[in-house]
């Protein structure tokens, strides 16, 4: 068991666990399925608790874990670094305004109770100032997330996959990251189908198994309709944030 050479640091519904599942496929990626949360919640359990989540390995083999909220802990750069330097880290990116109305959706499936997204999404809606407080808004400000990573990792250590992308070509984002993390380019469009009920892609065969694979039932609901001013309201929020991120990464996202 070897504490892991990459981790899927975020973000949270942005297509992590679809990223996870279709790079398992590959021979040599080893990964934990449950989320360990240990740079966030268990840090003081040690690093022998965490190697020891880790599945065992062959010689050559990558091991891997995601936790998104990685990404917005602020103590989790420094304790990566301290574990490695070297450690690859990949985030899964998504419009930020439609990540919003996708985690507000997760957190409606299990407290149908919550105030609308309209009214959690501002302060003061009058004067239409935004609530930044609320997590769901937070996580998409990536480019203020981001600055706090580059304090202790080079740019280059961190791939940026497009959780777009992931569904509309899952072949071609899954090849960019065999690349950064430099296995051989197993995972071709020849492993995927796209389901048309779900709208996203599904493996034809999942590690270990001969049968077909889609995502379970948490994945791809249904957002609610969300009031079109509110939207448009969160877009001009996010734009600016955006195109710093845009400049960042050297990577255009298109969801502006």
């Amino acid at each position: 068991k070897r504490l892991p050479q990459a981790i899927i640091i975020g973000v949270k519904k942005g297509g992590t666990r679809a990223l996870l599942e279709f790079l398992r496929v590959h021979p040599d990626v080893r990964a934990v399925g449950a989320e360990p949360h240990f740079f966030d919640r268990n840090y003081e359990r040690g690093f022998a608790w965490y190697r020891d989540l880790m599945p065992r390995t062959l010689e050559g083999q990558i091991t891997m874990e995601k936790t998104p909220s990685y990404f917005v802990t602020k103590e989790a750069p420094a304790r990566i670094s301290s574990m490695s330097k070297g450690t690859k880290l990949i985030v899964v990116v998504r419009d930020p305004v439609t990540r919003a109305i996708s985690d507000y959706t997760q957190t409606l499936s299990k407290k149908p109770d919550i105030p609308t997204f309209e009214s959690l999404t501002f302060k003061n809606r009058t004067t239409g100032l935004i609530d930044t407080s609320w997590s769901a808004i937070q996580i998409g400000i990536y480019a203020k997330h981001l600055e706090n990573w580059l304090l202790y990792f080079p740019i280059g250590q961190i791939l940026f996959v497009s959780g777009e992308r992931l569904i509309s070509d899952p072949a071609g984002e899954l090849g960019r990251v065999q690349d950064f993390l430099g296995l051989k380019r197993i995972i071709t469009d020849k492993h995927f189908y796209f389901n048309k009920t779900k709208g996203f892609p599904c493996l034809k065969k999942a590690e270990g198994s001969s049968k077909p694979h889609c995502l379970g039932k948490t994945k791809g609901r249904t957002h609610p309709d969300i009031d079109q001013e509110v939207v448009q309201r969160l877009r001009d929020f996010y734009r600016p944030f955006n195109m710093k991120f845009y400049q960042m990464t050297g990577q255009d996202f298109g969801w502006d």
